[in-house]
């Protein structure tokens, strides 16, 4: 098992992500990649900025692949988060694991990304003509 944990201010590649997973065994990868939209909660969104806490960051990103890996049926997990400023249409996050068969693969993307928005300590400010406001998305 092997885990590919990235928080960053550099543009995110989902291919470069899928690419770093264990594929000996793998029928299967399915990746989540995560945009900046320009519409939200029915407004215009211009930008959004992330905030995170890094030092917790890749024990979070790790204690999810735990929990996946614990359900059974993942090779290999790769998560990266963008922190900084994005612009509309940036990629803000990936999210790729490998399986044996399309199923736990499809099962476990889902997973992480919604674990991934309950406990990883990551913030996000979304910007409109309005102004900003700090948007509180957990499930």
């Amino acid at each position: 098992m092997t885990q590919h944990f990235v928080l960053t201010s550099q543009p995110l590649d989902e291919r470069a992500v899928a690419a770093l997973l264990d594929r000996d065994g793998a029928g299967a990868v399915v990746t989540f990649v995560g945009h900046v939209r320009a519409h939200s909660r029915g407004r215009d969104v211009t930008k959004l900025e992330y905030e995170a806490y890094p030092e917790m960051v890749e024990g979070v990103f790790k204690q999810i692949a735990d929990e996946i890996h614990a359900r059974g049926g993942v090779i290999d997990v790769a998560i990266h988060h963008r922190v900084g400023t994005l612009e509309v249409g940036e990629v803000s996050v990936v999210v790729a694991v490998s399986a044996a068969h399309r199923s736990p693969a499809f099962d476990a993307c889902r997973y992480a990304i919604d674990r991934l928005k309950q406990i990883a300590p990551i913030w996000k400010k979304e910007h409109s003509p309005d102004g900003a406001v700090w948007v509180e998305d957990r499930p």
